[in-house]
């Protein structure tokens, strides 16, 4: 007697076939990978994949899209961790966040700023939204950094050092998957300083 197989739920159906073409994304050029490989590696047909996610498009869509929400959430749950040690920079718990995603999700990180930004609209413009994203918690946080002791920062300059830190970690991530030797805590420290030392030459302080 044969045992009755259980369907997975909607959304772990569907988040398998996100991880497949994360995968498949980040291997080879949007233009080259098909939709029967995605498929294939998710262990389910050409038709579901397209019940699920629609066309090839909004397919690579949902993988930005989970992946900037990854992303944002690893950055947020570090830089307000609760049980963090007293007196350790918020800021740059979040760049160690950030770094620590970057080399564990190798694979999104090529999805997100590789290959969806060399595609043109609509994928250039989702990677817009998500450096948007990340850049306006950053600034957020930097602002609750500054304001205990010295007062609100002015809403200009925590989007300008959110600016720094957002484009030197794009920077520092992109050399650190090239140079897997390299600490992701001493790249986190290194954004962290900068951004500080810009705040502190327009005349402001920091206290963390």
């Amino acid at each position: 007697m044969k045992t009755k197989q259980h369907r997975l739920p909607r959304r772990l159906r569907e988040q398998r076939m996100i991880d497949a073409a994360v995968t498949a994304f980040s291997r080879g050029d949007y233009h080259t990978v098909s939709v029967e490989e995605i498929a294939a590696a998710a262990g389910t047909s050409k038709p579901t994949i397209y019940q699920y996610l629609g066309s090839k498009e909004g397919i690579f869509t949902a993988c930005v899209r989970r992946e900037t929400d990854r992303l944002v959430e690893a950055l947020r749950a570090a830089a307000h961790d609760p049980h963090a040690p007293a007196g350790d920079d918020p800021l740059q718990r979040g760049m160690r966040a950030f770094f620590a995603f970057v080399t564990d999700n190798r694979e999104s990180w090529t999805v997100l700023y590789r290959r969806a930004a060399l595609q043109g609209e609509p994928f250039a413009g989702e990677t817009a939204r998500l450096r948007e994203r990340v850049m306006s918690e950053v600034a957020d946080l930097i602002t609750s950094c500054t304001r205990e002791g010295y007062g609100d920062l002015a809403p200009r300059d925590a989007q300008l050092l959110a600016r720094v830190a957002v484009s030197t970690a794009d920077a520092f991530a992109d050399w650190l998957l090239e140079h897997p030797e390299e600490d992701p805590g001493a790249m986190a420290h290194h954004v962290t300083e900068l951004t500080w030392s810009h705040l502190r030459a327009r005349g402001g302080a920091v206290r963390v």
